[in-house]
C-alpha cells in the first residue's frame, strides 16, 4: 500500500519512519512509525466497511488500557485516504515475541512471567459484560454444535476426534450460569511481547469481546506448547494460587471444543495450517490422555520456584 494512502493522518508531516508489519493474522494493513519526536508507533489501515467494528474495537481498547494494562495506548481514530480507509493509531509496544523468547529463558523466569501474564488477564476480565448479554450456555452450545457439525462436513478427520467430541457432549451443563466479561479475544504466547528488560506488553486486541472469562484459557494449546513453565504460572498468577477442579475440567471442555473447529478452519488456508493443527490435536489429546484426565499433563502443580 502507498504512503499517500495514510497521508492525510493527523501528524503524518512529523512521521519520520514507516515500515510495513507483516505479522499476524488479522487483514489490516500495519505499520510500525517513528516520527520527529522520537515516539515509536503502531498504525492499523482497515478497510471502510469496517468502520463500526474498528471504533469499538479502538473505543473498548481506550476501557481496557485504563484498566492500567500493559498495551498499545489508543491514539487516534478515524478515515484515511479521503474516506477509503479506516485507521487506528497506537504506542508501538517495545519488546520480541514471547514464542521466541521464552524458551531461551531461566524455567524461574519463565515461570514468573507466566505470573504477570495472569495478574494482566485477571485484570481485563475485571470489566463485567453488560446486561443486555444473552444466556452464555445458549450462545455457546450454538457454537459447539456448528463446529461439530463443521468437523464431519470438512472432508478431513484424525484420531482421537471422537475422544474430544464424546468430552464436550457429556460437559455441556457446565455452561450453566456461567458469568460473561470483557475478554482479550486470543490471550497467548503470540499475542505478548517481552521487552528487553523483561517486561510484558498484550497486543492484537482485534478479537475482543465478551464471554466467560475461562473460556479465555482456550488458548492455552499455544503457550503451554512453547512454555508449560509459562502456562503454569499464567494459571496460577491468575487465579493468586491452585485453581478448582471446576475450572480444570472448563478449561479441558474450551480447549476440546476449540480443538474440534480447528480443523475445518485450517482448511480454507492449505496444508499448512492443517498440518499444524492436526499436531495440536495430537498434543491436546496426549496432554489430556484422551480425554481421560482434566488436568494437562503440562500443569506442574507442586512447582516450588
Amino acid at each position: 500500500m502507498a504512503l499517500n494512502c495514510i497521508s492525510d493522518i493527523c501528524g503524518f508531516g512529523k512521521f519520520t519512519k514507516v515500515e510495513p508489519v507483516n505479522k499476524g493474522w488479522s487483514e489490516d494493513e500495519k505499520y510500525y512509525i517513528e516520527a520527529e519526536d522520537k515516539s515509536k508507533l503502531l498504525l492499523r489501515v482497515s478497510k471502510p466497511c469496517e468502520y463500526e467494528r474498528k471504533k469499538y474495537e479502538f473505543e473498548m481498547m481506550r476501557r481496557i488500557f485504563a484498566l492500567d494494562i500493559p498495551m498499545n495506548e489508543p491514539l487516534d481514530f478515524g478515515f484515511c485516504r479521503g474516506g477509503k480507509n479506516v485507521y487506528s493509531l497506537f504506542t508501538w509496544c517495545e519488546g520480541e515475541d514471547s514464542a521466541e523468547v521464552l524458551p531461551v529463558l531461566a524455567e524461574e523466569k519463565q515461570y514468573r512471567l507466566g505470573l504477570n501474564a495472569g495478574e494482566i488477564l485477571r485484570k481485563i476480565h475485571s470489566s463485567p459484560a453488560p446486561e443486555s448479554r444473552g444466556d452464555w450456555a445458549i450462545y455457546f452450545n450454538r457454537k459447539i454444535d456448528a463446529r461439530v457439525r463443521n468437523y464431519h462436513a470438512c472432508g478431513l478427520t484424525f484420531e482421537g476426534a471422537d475422544k474430544l467430541i464424546e468430552y464436550v457432549e457429556s460437559n455441556r451443563q457446565l455452561l450453566n450460569s456461567r458469568p460473561q466479561c470483557l475478554q482479550h479475544g486470543d490471550y497467548h504466547v503470540g499475542n505478548i511481547v517481552i521487552s528487553p528488560s523483561n517486561e510484558l506488553s498484550i497486543i492484537d486486541f482485534n478479537r475482543l469481546d465478551y464471554g466467560d472469562p475461562w473460556e479465555e484459557f482456550n488458548r492455552m494449546v499455544w503457550s503451554a506448547k512453547v512454555s508449560p513453565h509459562f502456562a503454569t504460572g499464567l494459571l496460577k498468577g491468575y487465579f493468586s494460587g491452585e485453581r478448582s477442579e471446576e475450572f480444570f475440567k472448563l478449561m479441558a471442555f474450551y480447549i476440546a471444543a476449540n480443538t474440534i473447529g480447528s480443523l475445518p478452519w485450517a482448511v480454507p488456508f492449505g496444508q499448512k495450517e492443517i498440518d499444524t493443527m492436526l499436531e495440536q490435536a495430537k498434543d491436546v489429546l496426549c496432554w489430556y490422555d484422551n480425554m481421560q484426565n482434566s488436568i494437562p499433563s503440562w500443569y506442574i502443580g507442586d512447582i516450588l520456584i
